[in-house]
């Protein structure tokens, strides 16, 4: 049986993460691909210097442009992979890929994801390992189209952990960097809740596996929860309950930034918009319609 892979990127002014993800892929897979948005720092460049094939995209959006990746490179591996800039296969992970993974019984693999906050490993508070599905046989997925928390969706899922090492996501950027990034994601998510509730967002196909429980969780869950509560026993489920204690100074800081401040974040997004469609007499989607949002 062949393992054949090829590596998906999707890069805009990655000059600092790039070569280290490339480097990690180098004997893994036969074709890289960088699916690049017109960066204007040396991100092609230093693909291109390690052997990356370097496709330019106007950026639609995340899911858009993967999906665009995938409809557009002409992928004729056994297998693709997804995987970010800033992220990079571990020594475990590179051994294993290396070694013999593929089953015929699977058409998708869901890879141990590890972050790195603040130079240190975030092991705890229900965080880790995060098992997603990154690794599937060519023509078998889509990226489903979402604002916020895009997956990939398999036709016909049968899949496995590949256990073994960890897909590592160590940003080495800013901790201003990460703030304004996840004030964007606030906003997105605030306007797919909008969507959500309007009951405008489009048929999405079923997930599996951890995706799954987490959607459902969100979304049965957690939504019904008052909202000036959410953020609150969301932090002390990771921080107590999931003992993201343990973490360090550097794991209070990103539980607290991630679990607390961007939840609240979203909350007050989302009464914001809520409020000024109120003070308009509409409702917040048909306010968003008419601001060009939607």
């Amino acid at each position: 049986m062949t393992h054949t892979i090829t590596a998906i990127i999707l890069t805009y002014n990655e000059e600092q993460h790039v070569e280290r993800c490339i480097r990690s892929l180098d004997g893994v897979v036969e074709r890289i691909c960088v699916i690049d948005s017109f960066s204007t720092d040396r991100t092609v460049e230093v693909a291109e210097s390690l052997g990356a094939e370097v496709f330019q995209n106007s950026w639609p959006g995340h899911a858009a442009q993967f999906q665009w990746g995938l409809d557009t490179i002409g992928v004729t591996s056994d297998w693709t992979l997804r995987i970010d800039a800033d992220e990079y296969l571990d020594q475990g992970l590179r051994a294993r890929l290396l070694g013999d993974w593929a089953d015929e019984a699977f058409n998708g693999y869901y890879l141990r994801r590890k972050i790195v906050f603040l130079g240190r490993p975030i092991t705890h508070g229900f965080f880790y390992p995060l098992k997603i599905l990154r690794l599937w046989r060519t023509g078998q997925a889509r990226m489903e189209q979402r604002r916020m928390d895009e997956h990939v969706v398999l036709k016909d899922p049968h899949t496995e952990v590949l256990e073994g090492g960890d897909l590592v996501d160590e940003n080495l950027n800013s901790l201003s960097w990460w703030v304004e990034k996840h004030n964007g994601y606030a906003a997105l998510e605030a306007i797919s809740r909008i969507e959500a509730e309007e009951g405008k967002r489009k048929s999405e196909a079923k997930l599996s596996g951890q995706a799954a429980r987490k959607r459902w969780l969100k979304e049965k869950v957690y939504t019904r929860i008052p909202s000036t509560l959410r953020a609150s026993l969301y932090f002390v489920y990771r921080y107590i309950f999931g003992r993201g204690f343990l973490d360090g100074k550097e794991g209070f800081f990103f539980h607290f930034l991630q679990a607390y401040w961007y939840r609240t974040l979203v909350e007050a997004k989302l009464f914001e918009l809520e409020k000024r469609a109120a003070d308009r007499g509409i409702t917040p989607y048909a306010l968003l319609a008419e601001e060009g949002v939607l």
